[in-house]
């Protein structure tokens, strides 16, 4: 089924059928789209918090136990050196995007050679069957740079949520909630918790009988909430890079004494070298502001809030859509294996793992924006 993403179609799974644009809309005040959507916990039961917190201590977890195993050999390399060898992560990274990217290339172009000839239908499958093989080795790539970004502030991947159900009960322990949330800028930090507030009904003051309260709640709605915040973590991040360098262009050029041209944003020729460096430092600023006019020119104060509130469609789409497939990819597999089969099923969990599960789902999002224009620096991605 097709997913409407703001304005964007995105394609997921049929076991899938939400609608990111109103949970996105709905976590931004004021919005036309303001309305409580997707999930509204409401806690049931009286349990004390200490029982609460003895159950969910149980799914403590640690190590490289992540939903997805990777499947190729170059997915299983990255795992090992992750594991057994960080400093040089970031270099095997390099090396095997850039094989990846030279076998692929010369399978098309053996591929071209063969045209019209006897031979083109075969070099033609196997030029499409490469295609196929690198994309597969590009997303265990894409996810293990962003299971690296998560071991660089502390967190673990929760594990497949059968791991974590003991007697019925799903308890995410410990939550790092402050290391995901640590991640963010304050304006963005502000949007990831009105988002909270939005799809689970959290609330900044709420006490620890609150948190750790049993509630019954879909397997299939978790499901659904921990897809979106993966888009709207990402969307979050391309809109926010987007603001800052707008705000820092529109800063710099009134003390130039200029105006903001609105020919270099149009154009994409934005000034900056892209450099080999490990991702999530602006390297791939340059994507973000590749379209229309600065929305900012003469609001050097605007927020993030008011400032997404003001894109119009062009923008709105170019921020909000995945722009390789295999991000895309990455996406269904992760949901798929961290839920496993889809059901009827309902479950008892606490607004404190909820919201820790949707905490890391923005988190991934993010990573994801960073790792998908990390990749690019090194490979031809394919245009979502």
């Amino acid at each position: 089924m097709d997913c409407g993403f703001f304005y964007t179609n995105i394609s997921l799974p049929q076991s899938l059928p939400f609608t990111v644009k109103n949970t996105l809309f709905s976590s931004i005040p004021f919005s036309p789209l303001n309305f409580r959507k997707s999930l509204v916990v409401v806690a049931s039961g009286k349990s004390s918090s200490n029982n609460n917190n003895s159950s969910s201590s149980n799914c403590e977890f640690s190590g490289l136990s992540v939903p997805i195993v990777p499947r190729t050999e170059e997915g299983r390399f990255l795992s090992s050196i992750f594991q057994n060898d960080r400093k040089c992560f970031y270099a095997v990274v390099q090396k095997e995007l850039a094989k990846l990217g030279y076998e692929k290339g010369e399978a098309f172009l053996r591929m071209n050679l063969n045209l019209g000839s006897n031979e083109a239908v075969l070099h033609r499958r196997i030029a499409e069957l490469k295609r196929l093989e690198c994309r597969n080795s590009v997303e265990d790539i894409l996810y293990m740079l962003i299971v690296y970004k998560f071991s660089e502030i502390g967190v673990h991947l929760v594990p497949k949520l059968s791991k974590c159900m003991y007697n019925g009960r799903l308890e995410i322990w410990p939550c790092r909630d402050w290391e995901l949330e640590s991640i963010h800028s304050f304006e963005v930090l502000k949007m990831v918790r009105e988002h909270l507030s939005t799809v689970i009904g959290w609330k900044e003051k709420s006490n620890v009988t609150e948190n750790w309260t049993p509630t019954q709640v879909p397997k299939l709605q978790i499901h659904r909430v921990y897809a979106s915040s993966i888009l709207y973590g990402y969307f979050l991040k391309s809109a926010s890079l987007r603001h800052h360098m707008e705000l820092s262009l529109d800063h710099i050029n009134s003390d130039l004494g200029v105006t903001t041209s609105s020919n270099l944003l149009v154009s994409g020729s934005w000034p900056l070298k892209q450099n080999s460096v490990p991702f999530g430092r602006l390297s791939g600023t340059r994507s973000t502001l590749v379209g229309p006019t600065s929305l900012v020119q003469g609001k050097k104060n605007e927020k993030l809030r008011s400032y997404v509130m003001n894109f119009d469609h062009e923008i709105m789409q170019m921020c909000a859509k995945l722009k390789c497939k295999e991000a895309l990819n990455l996406i269904e597999k992760h949901c798929s294996a961290l839920f496993g089969d889809e059901s009827d099923e309902v479950v008892s969990t606490s607004l404190a793992s909820l919201k820790r599960i949707v905490l890391e789902a923005v988190a991934f999002g993010s990573f994801l924006w960073d790792a998908e224009d990390y990749v690019r620096i090194f490979y031809q991605l394919e245009e979502n």
